[in-house]
């Protein structure tokens, strides 16, 4: 791990694309300001580790869950059970089901 001592106002370069700054200094908080591309997912390490675990669960295929998956038809072919709004009623169109 590279440490690194910043003061208030004070730019880190990682790449060539990311700045991380010192915004703010007050007592044992740091605020820090993230300049990164679209492209680059910034998120805190909490928040980061909740995304991994909800995808790594998500990932996880049972087969109780693929069970209903025959009675299901596409979206808009207007066989199936859904509960969307009527395909042929073109764009825009609310569907009138409560």
């Amino acid at each position: 791990m590279l440490v690194l001592s910043r003061q208030r106002d004070e730019t880190i370069m990682i790449g060539d694309d990311i700045e991380v700054t010192v915004v703010d200094i007050r007592g044992d908080k740091v605020r820090l300001g993230i300049t990164a591309p679209k492209e680059i997912s910034v998120h805190r390490k909490e928040v980061y580790d909740a995304i991994r675990r909800e995808n790594r669960a998500a990932a996880q295929v049972k087969p109780e869950d693929l069970s209903g998956l025959g009675k299901v038809s596409p979206k808009g072919t207007g066989t199936g059970t859904g509960s969307g709004p009527n395909p042929s009623a073109g764009p825009g169109a609310k569907d009138d089901k409560k």
